[in-house]
């Protein structure tokens, strides 16, 4: 197999891994707190090659050497997490983030956590009986609360009254508001991620840490301020940050390259034919 033959294959095979990418991102262009995929490319092993010594004609002026490659491959897929236009619902579960944060919750019953942007929440039963505050699959939010025997800040849940009502201020501190009297329930763990690229994304709305990563290298808690420009806003949803027509322009341009690429191992199928055919 010839090297025109590697190379196409292998671009084709990156550049059909960057057209499920973009699907991806289009199919979620109305999904809230969606955050669209980018991927990262790099050229496989190239050789220094040199061309034989007849091509050294008087006059030459060009080296003799040419480098030659061997396709390329996408070698990292990370989150874009770039703010998304915001949408007032008026529901007091819904709350959207303003800036450079996520939020984190809990996986499963193993202390398994994830994080996400969208801010669509429900109040849920919790295990013990309680009413909570939870993602749309129900994953409990994590939260900062008062251990009610030491009185220290642990991690927790958002535990709703019967009764109450929730509020939700900027610095993302909670409160159960009722007819009589105003309680506080605690405040919602904001992380900001200093590497994205670490974050893997298990569904179109939940990252998780890579396997062998340890999240505090990834991952760090904050507090929303006026210096960072981080503020939680309840009863607005943050929207997906895709430009359907970046994705589009970007989507004809990477089917003229696999187009492209595929036509170069037509061309070389042929030659290899007919090469085959010629008889001394």
């Amino acid at each position: 197999m010839n090297s025109s033959m590697i190379n196409a294959m292998v671009s084709m095979n990156g550049l059909q891994q960057k057209l499920d990418l973009l699907a991806d991102n289009i199919a979620n262009v109305n999904t809230v707190g969606y955050k669209r995929k980018e991927a990262t490319f790099e050229d496989l092993l190239t050789n220094l090659r040199s061309q034989p010594e007849a091509f050294n004609q008087p006059g030459r002026l060009t080296p003799m050497d040419f480098t030659q490659g061997w396709g390329s491959r996408m070698t990292m897929v990370q989150p874009n997490l770039s703010q998304g236009l915001m949408q007032g619902t008026n529901k007091e579960t819904d709350i959207a983030i303003e800036g450079n944060a996520l939020f984190e919750v809990e996986v499963d019953g193993a202390g398994n956590r994830g994080y996400t942007r969208n801010g669509a929440f429900q109040l849920t039963l919790g295990a013990n009986g309680d009413t909570i505050l939870a993602a749309e699959d129900g994953y409990p939010v994590v939260a900062n609360v008062e251990d009610a025997l030491t009185g220290d800040i642990i991690e927790g849940n958002i535990v709703v009254p019967q009764g109450y009502s929730l509020r939700v201020n900027s610095d993302g501190s909670v409160f159960g508001v009722s007819s009589d009297r105003t309680i506080e329930l605690g405040s919602i763990k904001l992380l900001q991620a200093s590497r994205p690229s670490a974050l893997t994304a298990v569904n179109d709305n939940l990252f998780v840490v890579g396997n062998g990563i340890d999240a505090g290298d990834v991952l760090q808690q904050i507090v929303p301020n006026s210096e960072n420009l981080i503020t939680l806003r309840q009863g607005y949803l943050e929207q997906s940050n895709v430009e359907l027509t970046d994705e589009m322009t970007e989507l004809i341009n990477v089917q003229r390259a696999y187009q492209l690429a595929a036509r170069a191992l037509s061309s070389s199928d042929t030659m290899m034919s007919l090469t085959n055919g010629l008889r001394a």
